[in-house]
């Protein structure tokens, strides 16, 4: 099959899953979680007994590093605004620390040991490719290798079908709804669609362009969470179950302290192919640390605008 032909197949299967929703969902993972623990563990084992502890470091490391650290931070955080739907089929009784918690080590756990292999492997050798997964894959015994591709197909389908699935319903919550049947699943098949074309576009040097694709989400992601949590510690002794359900209430403190901590953060540290901030241009080895400035940003507007606008509803409830 060429790139595009396997690129189209890999979208359709993930639509197909998304489209006929949760139980579908649960129930492939549920058969790809043995292959794929069984495969990533065994890969492990062959990179790791390889590693070359006394491989020297890149003199830019620095920079390198920043930009690695923002594309990881891109791929994690990115669960934070998906997948949350799936809490509503937990049990009303439900632990939040330990749902959180389970949550949050599956994340930290898998990452954190792939992203270990995935440097291990840079010290172990290379393979002369300009792709990244033939140079992985090209470290590994001839069948394994193989099973390491089967493997992440199957991984990146599993992972996908949430954020296909997940997007649809998040749609739909933002109060748009087609007069058709079959909302959800009418919209998941739209959303999977424009993912193929994305990705399409991003066939050639898709290391390179995978790699923006985080830091863009990272850009956006990290102002969010800022505003997220300090909204968290703000009405920390605050019941906001009416809030949850009226229509009229509107937080305008929220979108625009993110969108302030999008903007000073990218135009100012922002480093990537197609955009080079302020900061990055004057100091090449800052790398790329525009989600914490962005995070830090959006934090500190949210607090003052909550703030302004609760003194707002003081004063106008006493005149």
């Amino acid at each position: 099959l060429s790139t595009l032909s396997s690129l189209v197949l890999v979208v359709a299967l993930q639509i197909v899953i998304a489209f006929f929703g949760y139980n579908l969902v649960q129930a492939f993972q549920r058969y790809a979680f043995p292959f794929l623990a069984v495969i990533f563990v065994s890969i492990s084992m062959v990179i790791l007994a390889r590693l070359d502890l006394g491989t020297s470091a890149s003199t830019a490391a620095p920079g390198s590093f920043g930009l690695t650290v923002a594309a990881a931070f891109g791929y994690v955080g990115g669960w934070n605004p998906y997948a949350s739907d799936y809490a509503r089929y937990l049990p009303k009784a439900t632990n939040r620390l330990v749902a959180g918690l389970w949550s949050g080590l599956g994340l930290f756990v898998s990452c954190a040991i792939l992203e270990i292999v995935g440097a291990a492997s840079a010290t172990v050798g290379m393979v002369g490719s300009d792709n990244p997964t033939e140079t992985f894959t090209g470290q590994l015994p001839a069948l394994l290798g193989d099973l390491t591709l089967v493997a992440i197909v199957v991984g990146g389908v599993a992972a996908n079908v949430l954020n296909v699935y997940s997007g649809a319903l998040s749609f739909l919550a933002m109060g748009v709804t087609p007069s058709v049947r079959f909302r959800r699943a009418v919209i998941a098949l739209i959303l999977g669609s424009i993912g193929l074309l994305v990705a399409w576009s991003g066939l050639d040097d898709a290391g390179q362009k995978y790699e923006n694709y985080l830091l863009v989400m990272a850009y956006w992601i990290a102002p969010w969470l800022g505003v997220f949590f300090t909204d968290q510690y703000l009405r920390r002794r605050t019941r906001i179950d009416d809030l949850l359900y009226d229509r009229r209430h509107r937080n305008w403190a929220g979108p625009v302290a993110m969108a302030v901590g999008i903007v000073v953060s990218v135009a100012l540290f922002g480093n990537q192919t197609d955009y080079v901030g302020i900061v990055p241009t004057l100091v090449p080895g800052v790398g790329d640390v525009t989600f914490l400035v962005g995070f830090a940003v959006a934090a500190v507007v949210y607090t003052a605008l909550f703030k302004l606008a609760r003194l707002g509803s003081v004063v106008r409830s006493r005149g």
